[in-house]
């Protein structure tokens, strides 16, 4: 029988070397190396056998046009958020990671869904960082069905599948992919190696058996998620659940969907009982003050398949030291910096001995360009020093020229803001709708100067 080889591969740049050595000689870092266990090839007759399909025969080649297109089926979750962020619900043979940081919720809403499910499907919880009665005492607390529920702690990897095989599950849920390891690599559970091979192990049945496979990962202290990158293009879905320290709301994100919307956006509420689903985020990030202050203007930016009315906040103060503050939460700062160039420039107003702090309340990550006319009207707000109207909305993106950029849905985005009382909106003039909307004022503007000079 033919040995197994040996390689090890940097964690930094993927570069693999026959033995372990301090120093990855590709990119320079030190200490990446870990080690990895690959199949021999076995070459007949002085070449390599020709692949072949699983009954021994080459693929059959079809046309495109010749492949007969069927409707995705789908197992609806119960929870509205998790569905619109999978792109309508679980698909059978699929893998999913779902990321985020410690104590943002990840176990929490694997555990709501699964109890859920359990009473129409059969469904398997591996547990590997947590004992049974742990899992047990969380589902007590949350109020959760537990009499159909299956759950083991294990993390061998061989064993979770030859179990998987003997209950058949629908869905699969492991917690988490960092702590599983195969017996047939010498690395510890977490390395590269485990996790890339665990993965691959799991997902392969998964493809193989129809069962939906749901993993929790890990992240770093940068927010990405640990493990080697191959790991997210093993995958179908990748979900990251975000939470920030000074706020009890949860965003779910779709990082991938190969069977939906990707950057789909859903929200939760952490409560005593466990996530709940927010079904209009908007209406919780605009709960603003009766008098609003300078520096506060509502934008609305598109997630996914809907848009999202964020409150943002701008206070520019003096300076007292030689280089001025730029600090954003929930924003670019690279985008502030060039954006107040922009107003020094195409609108007049110098803020450069200027401290400038930018705030998405709620803790949203806004990262298009659509909230950049909004931002520099909130700035020029602070800065006089005087108030904007309540009703008030704004969106577009400006260039490096001063002028004022449409962005997409439009129509969807003024819609949302009629809807919720607003009255007035300054647009791109590439977004002017076609159709006057009832009850708003809609004031396109093609420059930045032109967009000030409404103010």
């Amino acid at each position: 029988m033919a040995k197994k080889k040996t390689a090890y591969v940097c964690t930094e740049c993927g570069a693999d070397f026959p033995k372990w050595q301090g120093q990855c000689a590709a990119c320079g870092a030190w200490n990446t190396l870990s080690e990895f266990v690959t199949d021999p090839s076995t070459p007949a007759a002085g070449r390599a056998a020709p692949r072949t399909g699983f009954a021994g025969e080459l693929a059959a080649v079809q046309r495109l046009d010749q492949i007969e297109l069927t409707e995705t089926p789908r197992i609806t979750t119960g929870i509205g958020e998790l569905d619109r962020v999978l792109g309508g619900g679980l698909v059978p043979g699929s893998a999913i990671l779902i990321g985020g940081h410690p104590g943002a919720g990840k176990s929490t809403l694997l555990l709501q869904t699964l109890c859920r499910l359990a009473q129409q499907r059969d469904c398997l919880y591996i547990t590997g960082e947590e004992s049974p009665a742990q899992v047990a005492m969380r589902a007590e607390r949350l109020q959760l069905p537990r009499d159909r529920l299956q759950l083991a702690a294990e993390t061998d990897v061989e064993r979770i599948i030859e179990l998987a095989h003997k209950e058949k599950p629908a869905i699969l849920v492991i917690d988490s992919i960092q702590v599983m390891y195969l017996s047939a690599l010498q690395s510890a559970p977490g390395s590269v190696a485990q996790v890339r091979e665990s993965a691959a192990a799991l997902t392969r049945f998964a493809k193989q058996s129809g069962t939906v496979l749901m993993l929790v990962g890990h992240v770093t202290k940068d927010g990405t998620l640990a493990g080697p990158k191959v790991l997210e293009h093993m995958i179908d879905c990748s979900l990251m659940l975000e939470d920030s320290t000074d706020s009890r709301f949860r965003t779910l994100r779709g990082l991938k969907n190969r069977f939906g919307a990707v950057n789909e956006l859903g929200v939760f509420a952490m409560t005593g009982e466990g996530l709940k689903e927010v079904k209009n985020p908007s209406a919780i990030f605009l709960n603003r003050a009766e008098e609003i202050a300078s520096g506060s203007l509502v934008t609305i930016v598109w997630e996914g398949t809907r848009p999202l009315l964020v409150e943002l906040q701008a206070l520019v103060d003096q300076s007292h030291f030689g280089n001025p503050r730029r600090v954003c939460v929930g924003l670019e700062q690279n985008r502030l910096a060039m954006l107040l160039a922009v107003l020094h420039r195409h609108g007049g107003i110098q803020v450069g001995d200027q401290d400038v702090f930018a705030n998405v309340v709620g803790g949203v990550k806004v990262m298009e360009t659509g909230a950049d006319l909004a931002l520099l009207l909130a700035i020029v707000s602070s800065f006089r020093d005087k108030a904007l109207p309540k009703e008030l909305v704004v969106f577009g993106e400006v260039g490096l020229s001063g002028e004022i950029r449409p962005v997409p849905q439009g129509q969807d985005r003024l819609s949302e803001a009629a809807k919720h009382g607003f009255r007035k909106a300054i647009i791109p003039r590439g977004n002017r709708p076609r159709q006057a909307l009832a009850g708003m004022e809609v004031i396109a503007v093609a420059t930045l100067a032109e967009a000030l000079e409404h103010l």
